[in-house]
């Protein structure tokens, strides 16, 4: 079980300890994150990603388990080295795998050296499945294209019949380099470091993005597509392009599985923590059966729909590891035959790299949030 985040530990008021130019110049040229913790447990400097992985608000440190860590190193005057499995963020379920090597420094100061290994073990969690599934669905597209070449080898004196099986070659290769590419994004996922990359994304931006790019296809369908915020601010810390990525699957979703003329509410609204992208449909619903299964890579809950929107079964479990490679996590509420409410919940971006880069965001007025708006379903899953 991850360690809790403290809640009764007050903010300290009093400020750090002071640190040498000389060490903390000496620090930033690590590749690992780092801390330097005064006697007193405040923080009296750190790297980005440190504050990007959670383990700091402000000047204190946020979990129970690094204290107590940085206390005893101090008391033994001695360098202690373990493995820490800590909540990440406020948001229920992100988990962090770390490994901790703490040392004094001189008698005011302990330096704090953190590796990441979330991303580690998730990969080796992931791969031993993955080649097996991205071989079974490849094989569908590529022997279609395959029967349909014998085909039109066949027919080659019936143009009607030539017409007819290039066109369906045409779809088989839409299909194929969807899959590709989502596996692609996939595989960057579950290789890349988004903590090393990461920087303050307004997170309704993303939203807005995904919906334009959206809105041609719900067009064409007549279903109504519309984007609602509230005050926020929306700023989580992480991978622009991944994030954009997850809306429009959620967005892309929404739609595929929603009857013409209906409608798709986008809401992204932000708490003190956190931020949440809601894609509400008015679609076929889930059954609490395909609700414990939506992210598995390549499940689709109907097949033959699938086969019609050029679906590959990635999309959702895109989402998911985006979620996951940023601390957050992906709910769903849903009744057969009403609609679903996708949420995506990133942790909001605070401290000090916030209020650096903050200005450097446009800061676009937007629609108040309906409260509630389409949620249909009575109970909740968490995923």
């Amino acid at each position: 079980m991850p360690s809790a985040t403290p809640a009764a530990t007050p903010t300290s008021t009093a400020q750090p300890a002071a640190v040498s130019g000389e060490a903390e110049a000496l620090l930033r040229t690590l590749r690992s994150g780092w801390m330097l913790v005064d006697r007193s447990d405040r923080v009296a400097a750190h790297s980005d990603d440190v504050d990007a992985l959670g383990l700091v608000r402000d000047v204190d440190l946020r979990h129970d388990a690094v204290r107590d860590v940085v206390r005893r190193s101090r008391r033994e005057n001695r360098v202690i080295e373990t493995d820490l499995n800590l909540a990440r963020g406020p948001i229920e379920g992100a988990e962090l795998d770390l490994r901790v090597r703490v040392a004094p420094l001189n008698a005011d100061i302990v330096v704090v050296l953190v590796e990441d290994r979330t991303q580690a073990r998730r990969i080796e969690e992931t791969r031993r499945d993955f080649v097996v599934n991205v071989s079974h669905e490849l094989k569908t597209p590529v022997g279609g294209l395959r029967l349909l070449s014998e085909a039109v080898e066949d027919a080659a004196d019936d143009s009607e019949a030539v017409a007819r099986f290039a066109a369906r070659m045409k779809t088989e290769t839409v299909r194929l380099s969807n899959l590709v590419q989502e596996i692609v994004d996939l595989s960057r996922l579950q290789g890349a470091d988004t903590i090393a990359t990461a920087k303050p994304v307004d997170l309704a931006e993303c939203a807005h993005r995904a919906v334009e790019e959206t809105r041609l296809l719900a067009e064409g369908r007549g279903i109504s597509l519309s984007v609602r915020t509230d005050e926020g601010p929306h700023l989580v810390l992480g991978d622009e392009s991944l994030l954009t990525t997850a809306c429009r699957n959620l967005v892309n979703n929404a739609v595929n599985y929603s009857g013409d003329e209906t409608r798709i509410v986008v809401a992204v609204s932000s708490e003190d923590d956190s931020v949440a992208v809601q894609v509400t449909d008015q679609g076929v619903g889930l059954s609490a059966a395909e609700i414990e299964r939506i992210f598995e890579r390549f499940y689709r809950v109907d097949p033959a729909r699938s086969r019609q929107t050029g679906g590959t079964g990635l999309g959702l479990a895109i989402v998911k590891h985006v979620c996951a490679n940023h601390g957050g996590q992906i709910r769903v509420w849903s009744e057969p035959g009403v609609g679903s409410t996708f949420e995506m919940q990133i942790p909001a971006c605070n401290g000090e790299r916030a209020g650096r880069e903050t200005s450097e965001l446009a800061d676009t007025p937007r629609e108040p949030v309906s409260a509630a708006a389409g949620r249909t379903a009575e109970t909740k899953d968490k995923l």
